[in-house]
């Protein structure tokens, strides 16, 4: 909890994990700017937090594309200086490697990195010169452990964790954190309609393709099964919260123990 209300911007926060964290920090009295594309859905995710908040903040619509130069550069006008930056936006899409193409691999490094890129450019020099702030950067186990069956979403994780840790070098002897969270298979929209194409696909009901997933494809997790995304979001709070100023340049996991390493 903020003592002082802050002031988020939470990157792709109409649903899935960008909104639960977005809802999360209003309750933990930051103001938030929920961000999409589509003003419709902005509009949506941000009466639907205030409606349910606990807390004096408020969510606040920032609709913009931010996987373009000229969205961020948009927003960043309409919003100067940020506390908190989520960059949480993301795509991901399963395709054999032989059939990404060129454009496919521009298109992912533009909306999962450079998005992250041009708005940590512009945010990170005013956090450092009011002493205070935190970035947190969205990954994924992809990041360490990249899928055969999405190398270039993969490609895009790692990247964040590469751009994430150089950030926070920048931030030596000042109380602004930059990390990473690294969520693991999470039950968002977008994996869930995944997950149903799958079942219907395979004649199985949602539960017997969750067992089958993670009995395939994720054999390591220990969890054995989705996230829930307020379970990410709760990690993700934490790490922006004042509470968390010894965690910095670190990339906190969060994937239920898929990850097999110790460090």
């Amino acid at each position: 909890m903020y003592k002082d209300k802050k002031l988020a911007l939470v990157t792709g926060s109409t649903l899935g994990i960008g909104y639960a964290i977005a809802e999360a920090l209003v309750n933990d009295n930051a103001d938030v700017i929920i961000n999409g594309r589509n003003e419709a859905r902005v509009q949506e995710a941000v009466d639907k937090i205030n409606s349910g908040k606990t807390s004096d903040a408020q969510a606040i619509a920032g609709v913009a594309d931010l996987s373009t130069a000229e969205g961020v550069e948009s927003l960043t006008g309409r919003f100067p200086e940020v506390d908190v930056l989520v960059n949480n936006l993301g795509i991901f899409e399963p395709k054999p490697f032989a059939e990404i193409t060129d454009a496919d691999w521009l298109k992912f490094f533009e909306v999962n990195v450079l998005s992250g890129v041009r708005l940590s450019r512009h945010y990170l020099p005013q956090m450092l010169d009011k002493n205070w702030g935190r970035i947190i950067f969205i990954s994924s186990e992809s990041g360490i452990m990249t899928p055969k069956e999405m190398i270039h979403y993969g490609m895009t994780k790692s990247a964040q964790l590469a751009v994430s840790r150089g950030l926070a070098e920048m931030t030596a002897g000042t109380a602004v954190t930059v990390n990473s969270v690294l969520p693991g298979p999470t039950a968002s929209e977008g994996v869930q309609t995944f997950v149903d194409q799958l079942a219907k696909a395979g004649n199985k009901t949602n539960a017997e393709m969750e067992d089958e997933f993670f009995r395939t494809m994720r054999p390591t997790s220990l969890i054995k099964r989705f996230a829930k995304p307020e379970e990410i979001a709760a990690v993700v709070a934490f790490v922006c919260s004042p509470e968390a100023a010894v965690i910095n340049g670190s990339s906190v996991r969060a994937e239920g123990g898929l990850v097999q390493s110790i460090i």
